[in-house]
Order: structure tokens, then sequence, then C-alpha cells
């Protein structure tokens, strides 16, 4: 009688693990997917292109550009909604006279394709190589939340010089912050998609800065702040008080957006 009970408990949740198993991506990834013609219309609400072509697009760009930038930054954005929502990195970013392209995944906006780990990395190596023969170096990659696991695969696939990186609400691993939330469906063991940051920038020799949100609770600060102390390369970090994942403080005006810029260009002698 005692193992009927018990098999009666354990057959559904083996079977409920099984479903969580194979659907996960549907609980890590959330686009927001537009046609074509829609997805254009918004861009130029906001005066933004498609780049570097409308017809096989990897990323938005501002389509008042300059003749001259010190750089160009590739920002890889969250699992959730698209690039069109990032249009802030362009305010802030492009008045340090710095080029910026908000980097669209592959199954988010207008772009075909289903994302997974592999996938966005291997999508993000060919948007920076892209962008390294459109303008040349120096290349900074910025990744916030899920992006920064992006960022450090790029870093780790040893294919792109990055002269800086910037890595908003990081995590250690993907791993880590899904077992936090979901250690009752074993989740450490089963996620399929592990973005090990720690693993993914241990070659790293470029400038790192990290920023975290103190109360954070998608991404707790432990976990950016495990992937900081891990780190042997020129690294330097933000902590915002009294801020949550999805409200860090990012009006353009700020002064951290120079500062953050000033150190992963090495500038005007700002150190670790």
């Amino acid at each position: 009688m005692a193992i009927k009970q018990m098999l009666s408990i354990l057959l559904p949740y083996l079977m409920l693990l099984l479903i969580m198993f194979l659907l996960q991506r549907n609980m890590i990834y959330f686009p927001e997917k537009y046609s074509l013609d829609r997805q254009q219309e918004l861009t130029e609400q906001v005066n933004l292109k498609l780049w570097p072509s409308t017809d096989n697009y990897l990323g938005l760009m501002s389509k008042s550009a300059k003749t001259a930038y010190k750089g160009t930054v590739i920002v890889f954005h969250g699992n959730a909604g698209s690039a069109i929502n990032r249009g802030y990195y362009l305010d802030a970013l492009e008045k340090l006279d710095y080029r910026v392209i908000l980097a669209e995944y592959p199954g988010y906006g207008t772009r075909e394709g289903a994302p997974s780990e592999s996938v966005l990395i291997e999508n993000g190596v060919h948007t920076a190589r892209q962008a390294l023969d459109d303008f040349g170096a120096p290349i900074f990659l910025w990744g916030e939340s899920l992006g920064s696991g992006v960022v450090c695969g790029i870093v780790q696939s040893g294919q792109i010089q990055a002269k800086g990186i910037v890595l908003i609400a990081p995590f250690d691993s993907l791993a880590n912050v899904a077992q936090h939330h979901y250690w009752f469906f074993l989740a450490k063991w089963l996620i399929r998609d592990r973005f090990n940051n720690i693993k993914n920038l241990q070659h790293y020799s470029g400038s790192t800065a990290i920023l975290l949100a103190e109360d954070d609770q998608i991404i707790p600060s432990k976990y950016s702040l495990h992937l900081f102390d891990s780190l042997h390369h020129r690294k330097r970090l933000w902590t915002f008080k009294d801020a949550g994942h999805n409200s860090l403080p990012l009006a353009p005006e700020l002064p951290w957006w120079q500062e953050v810029m000033q150190f992963v260009a090495g500038q005007n002698g700002v150190s670790p």
C-alpha cells in the first residue's frame, strides 16, 4: 500500500519533470514578434533603421549617423521583448560618441529561428563580425540579463576581440539562477541552456564592467557578485541600491554611463 501511494506521487512528479524539460525554452525566452511591415513602422517612429539590410537584419541602428565615433557598442538584450524596446542605450551612448547597434536575436522581432544558447551565441558572433567588417574596431559588447550570457559566449568563442564588455544584472550561470527559482524541479540538472559565464570569461583579458541591482529578485545579486569575484582580469563593479531587475536607473543623463565607458575604453586613467 505504501509503495502504491509513493508511486501515485512519484509518477506524476516525473511526468511533470519531463514536461518541464521538453518545454523549458518556453519558460526562458519570451520574444516579442512583428511582421516586417510592423517592424519597419516601429523603427521609423523612433528614427532607427534595420542593419545591415532590411531583408536580413541583425539589429537596429540610428538613422542619424555621425561621421566619426570612438567605437561601436553592440547591445544584447534580455530574454523578453525585442531590440526595439532598448532605445535608452542609444539615448545614453550616442551622445558619448559611440555608435550603437541593438542586436536582435533569431526568433525575436521579425527574425526567423528559435532561440537557444548555441543559436544566440552563434548569431552574436556573426553580428559582431559584421560590425567589425562595416565599422572596424574597437568593439564593445553590452549584455543585459540573459544577454550577459550571449556576450560571455561570444568572448569564449575566441572569434571576436572585444576591447571591453559591460554586463548588466548578469549571473554566474543560468543553471544556478534556474535552481534558485525552480529547485523543486531539479532545474540545475535539467536545464539545457546553461550559459556558464564564469567558465566563458576565464580566459578573457579585456576590461569588464558589471552593474547590478541590489534588490534584484529575478537574478539575485549574489549570482552577479559570484561572477565578479571569479574574474581575474581588469574589472569594476557598479551597485545600484534600492533598484530591482526592472527598475535600474537608466536615464541617459546619469553619470554612470560615462563612467562605465571610460572604464572599459581605458580613458582618463580610470582604473579598476
